[in-house]
């Protein structure tokens, strides 16, 4: 059987970048196979990406990349693809990389994370903090080494949806995700992508986002 894999773009008042990201998935992905989740933008988001005839399922109001991220893997499921491409929709994933996201697949039945280089030549100091901290946290619960575990850019096998029930609703989800992955003995693996700290505007909220990925480590010990 055909393996087939959907690109799932959660976004949010992107319509800044979101011509720009569609415009490059589709020099190496068919339209049919490219999804954007609008998550109660107030903006033309969804607007522009019809103008590209890909489809776009609608939140009503803005409920969390995590619930986002949920709708577009329920409709991958539905439409019985073998796995998701998730890329977010300010600029800092290349699609460029999808096709290497499409081999190492062969080799995996799990996650493959769109791993950046972690130097403070490529990373602002915060962010190098961030990442370093919360990668040591998340393979320690999980069990699996993980380099880069704030990327949400990643390739997930759908058989990694159907096992796992993800409860969060933000962007603690993505951590939940490589945790219970781990836990579950799926393979999680990497591919190397380009470091880009440039584009749309970020919606984490550093304080608020911080208290939910410990609220989530304090949960985890429980799972």
């Amino acid at each position: 059987m055909e393996r087939s894999y959907l690109v799932i773009i959660p976004a949010y008042n992107a319509a800044s970048t979101i011509s720009t990201l569609i415009a490059n998935i589709l020099n190496h992905v068919n339209k049919r196979d490219v999804v954007v989740v609008d998550d109660g933008s107030k903006d033309q988001t969804s607007a522009l990406v019809r103008g590209f005839g890909i489809v776009v399922l609608q939140h009503p109001e803005n409920r969390g990349k995590g619930e986002a991220l949920k709708t577009g893997f329920l409709y991958a499921l539905r439409n019985n693809y073998s796995a998701v491409i998730t890329i977010d929709a300010d600029l800092q994933h290349d699609p460029e990389s999808i096709p290497d996201f499409v081999r190492k697949s062969d080799k995996t039945t799990g996650v493959i994370i769109g791993t950046r280089k972690r130097n403070l030549k490529n990373m602002p100091l915060a962010r190098w903090l961030s990442n370093h901290l919360t990668s040591v946290m998340i393979s320690m619960l999980a069990g699996h080494s993980v380099r880069d575990s704030q990327s949400g850019y990643r390739w997930i096998s759908s058989e990694v949806l159907r096992k796992i029930r993800l409860k969060s609703k933000r962007y603690d989800q993505e951590p939940e995700l490589l945790i219970k992955a781990g836990r579950t003995r799926l393979k999680i693996d990497k591919v190397p992508i380009r470091t880009i700290y440039t584009g749309g505007k970020s919606f984490v909220n550093p304080l608020v986002d911080t208290a939910r990925f410990i609220r989530l480590m304090w949960r985890s010990l429980w799972w």
